[in-house]
């Protein structure tokens, strides 16, 4: 009889709006579902246990002391108060492995417990967070040369970069959302390494929940409006058009941020409705005609699984990860540079049977896209970090036997 192993889960984000909530958030579900035992450890507004059958949370109240990091989410320097309690929980849980999410105030002190605990870590790479903090301080500096802020940016991420693979050498086995990203970890931290891809919601994302009726075709964008998202293209973008003679259009952008006054001055035709979610969200996406990601430094992208399962074309950057979410020419465009973004919104703007095409097309890929399937290999990854365990203490493997290597789970 296979035995799943007991995850103690310490994620950065759980109940905030972003890619790493969503995935930890479905995840926990998911173990729910399967009745998984799972003890996740999350930042709250209260400290309290919560019991959900074979799912235990573990929240953990934040205080004011540290930075603000999104607009619901600090680093909180004294989360480390509560370490006697994440101690205790995790023993009580008598868990096999811990998964981190990241390096944040809740990571660093679940890889602290796992040390404690002497328990392996298996941790996985959801942001590219040295890219955020060189874009971050690019625009801070923004009324200095162009030369010197590169600069800054550069070094900046060079430093940050340095100080992440030295936390993720803690993990045993890493998880990576592209291919991309997994040779340079697996060359980096010397360890396996494996694809974790995402999943999303095909009965919340649809294109039957189009209920928009008006022709003007609708340019939208959903994520948070700060720098490393690089929403300021989108005013680049509305210009470009303009200037090219179109002006049936409009722009819907789902979100909230630091840029959010800098684009409601700089855009004519743009929308603007927050932060959406559940139904509003899924309305939202299908109301539209084409979904605009203009992101340079995302690992993934979740938002443009979701626009994939909306039926919506959707025009990505050439860097970072949501290019492998989408086929260029089938379901969307991968775009180099801005006049390239430009271009290929000319294309479906000017082509009604190239639009229609796409958003079918987008529709088949993103129903491909199974959070269980991924899940599921998560615990073949799970399987194999305890079997390297076991191998070095010379005992035979009695949880979950699998021969799964870094190229068997995809």
């Amino acid at each position: 009889m296979k035995v799943e192993p007991r995850v103690a889960l310490f994620t950065d984000s759980y109940l905030e709006v972003n890619g790493v909530a969503q995935t930890s958030r479905q995840f926990a579900e998911f173990t729910r579902r399967r009745r998984l035992p799972m003890l996740c450890v999350h930042a709250g507004p209260q400290t309290q246990i919560i019991e959900e059958g074979e799912l235990t949370r573990l929240s953990l109240k934040r205080t004011g002391i540290g930075f603000k990091i999104e607009a619901d989410q600090r680093f909180d320097l004294l989360l480390w108060r509560h370490l006697n309690r994440a101690i205790e929980a995790v023993r009580n849980f008598n868990a096999d492995l811990v998964h981190l999410t990241g390096p944040s105030d809740v990571g660093q002190l679940g890889a602290y417990v796992a040390h404690k605990l002497h328990l392996p870590v298996v941790i996985s790479w959801h942001t590219n967070l040295h890219e955020y903090a060189g874009e971050r301080l690019e625009r801070l500096a923004g009324f200095g040369p162009h030369f010197v802020r590169k600069a800054l940016n550069d070094i900046v991420q060079r430093l940050s970069l340095r100080a992440l693979l030295r936390f993720y050498q803690i993990g045993r086995v890493i998880l990576a959302p592209h291919e991309e990203l997994r040779e340079m970890l697996e060359r980096s931290c010397g360890r396996p390494t494996f694809i974790m891809r995402r999943g999303v919601d095909t009965e919340l994302f649809s294109p039957a929940k189009r209920q928009r009726r008006e022709d003007l075709f609708t340019i939208g964008y959903v994520g948070r409006l700060t720098p490393e998202k690089n929403v300021r293209f989108l005013a680049d973008l509305e210009n470009g058009l303009i200037a090219a003679g179109v002006n049936d259009f409009r722009f819907v952008i789902v979100g909230t941020g630091s840029e959010l006054a800098w684009l409601k001055r700089n855009m004519r035709r743009a929308e603007f409705t927050g932060v959406l979610k559940g139904e509003a969200l899924s309305r939202a996406y299908a109301d539209l005609d084409l979904f605009i990601f203009p992101s340079r430094t995302d690992t993934f992208g979740n938002v443009v699984l979701e626009s994939q399962a909306s039926g919506l074309p959707a025009i990505v950057s050439s860097q970072g990860g949501p290019k492998f979410i989408i086929r260029d020419g089938v379901s969307g465009y991968v775009a180099k540079e801005e006049k390239d973004f430009i271009a290929a919104t000319l294309t479906l703007i000017s082509q009604a049977d190239k639009l229609r095409q796409m958003r079918e097309s987008a529709r088949q890929l993103a129903c491909a896209a199974s959070w269980d399937k991924i899940f599921e290999h998560l615990y073949q990854v799970y399987a194999f970090s305890l079997q390297e365990v076991e191998a070095e203490k010379g005992r035979t493997v009695r949880i979950h036997p699998s021969t799964a290597s870094p190229d068997a789970i995809n």
